[in-house]
């Protein structure tokens, strides 16, 4: 039974996993939030600095933790691409060593593939799916037609849904990550604002929140507000512009599975909204549990393991790269 070890430093999360097909022997994950937290964002150089001082220290306190050999692991999975390149060159350069100190084979990963097959590490779906990626960095919905067959249906054109978090909170001083914060206030609020709702009624599955940020900026600026209604209206133009997306998704495609994967898959408001629809119009629904929602190596160990079962590995020279879209990379490694 092949065992791997997976890296992922696609942006702020440090995280390792020990996989092998009879599930997690062991992970780590560390987070940069505070590092990050002064500047209100991710700063991409302070990123990279904090995966070159916490790889090395990570893996030997999960080898201690584990107990598990580093000889006996048969390939290392790593994302190679999208997120920011700083940071996915020390991951990269961190397998590759690896790879060659262990003359073990090197299988890239998509980052976004690892969360849309993140749901699998609970249960497996059933071929073809939708799936619905809202994290910070992307807002995309897929056709899953089988491990490495993607087709791109439409996504945003602007900000990414959890992009769009984090500015309406450093907009109203709520600190960062933005999206836990805003999601807790607007469970204590009610959505008493009119804000727009861009390209929801268009018949196309592309999506606009820069529209809805600026929405929120003048009604801060008019320093009448409260903060508990502003972000329950937000989040409620936000969940309107998913849910609408989504369901135009399962129209055009016939397809009535659907996996919500990605960072902002772990807020309470979109879960909740996301299971009543599916309760009420009866079709398929998965999302990972929030440990998996957000940036972990769990995902890529998974989707890394499929790669290695198909006989699918990387050069030694490989490179990482910035943002390579998840169909094209699916016709490159398959």
């Amino acid at each position: 039974m092949p065992v791997t070890l997976a890296v992922e430093t696609s942006c702020d999360e440090t995280a390792l996993c020990l996989y092998s097909e009879e599930g997690v022997i062991g992970d780590i994950l560390l987070s940069q939030a505070k590092v990050h937290f002064p500047y209100g964002g991710v700063v991409p150089e302070l990123s990279a600095r904090e995966h070159t001082r916490n790889l090395l220290p990570l893996l030997d306190k999960l080898l201690k933790d584990t107990g598990f050999d580093i000889k006996k692991v048969d390939f290392i999975s790593f994302t190679l691409t999208p997120g920011l390149i700083l940071s996915l060159v020390v991951g990269v350069s961190f397998a590759k060593s690896l790879a060659f100190y262990l003359q073990k084979p090197l299988v890239p990963v998509h980052h976004l593939e690892g969360h849309v097959y993140s749901v699998f590490l609970q249960r497996r779906v059933d071929y073809p799916f939708l799936a619905l990626i809202v994290s910070g960095g992307h807002t995309d919905l897929y056709l899953i037609e089988d491990f490495g067959r993607y087709v791109f249906l439409g996504g945003t054109l602007d900000d990414a849904v959890g992009e769009s978090y984090d500015k309406v909170a450093k907009l109203m001083g709520l600190g960062y990550p933005g999206g836990p914060v805003v999601d807790k206030l607007a469970s204590a609020g009610k959505p008493v604002y009119q804000l727009p709702r861009p390209m929801m009624d268009e018949d196309s599955l592309n999506m606009s929140f820069s529209g809805l940020k600026t929405a929120v900026r003048r009604i801060v600026e008019s320093l009448d507000y409260s903060k508990e209604d502003l972000c329950s209206s937000f989040q409620s133009a936000v969940m309107d512009i998913l849910e609408r997306k989504a369901l135009l998704a399962m129209e055009m495609t016939g397809v009535r599975r659907l996996v919500v994967v990605g960072g902002v898959s772990a807020n309470a408001e979109l879960r909740r909204r996301f299971s009543e629809l599916s309760e009420r119009l009866n079709f398929e629904l998965h999302i990972p549990p929030p440990k998996l929602s957000t940036d972990n190596a769990q995902m890529i160990a998974y989707a890394g393991m499929e790669r290695f079962k198909r006989g699918i590995t990387a050069p030694e020279d490989i490179n990482p790269e910035p943002n390579t879209p998840l169909e094209v990379f699916g016709g490159q490694w398959s």
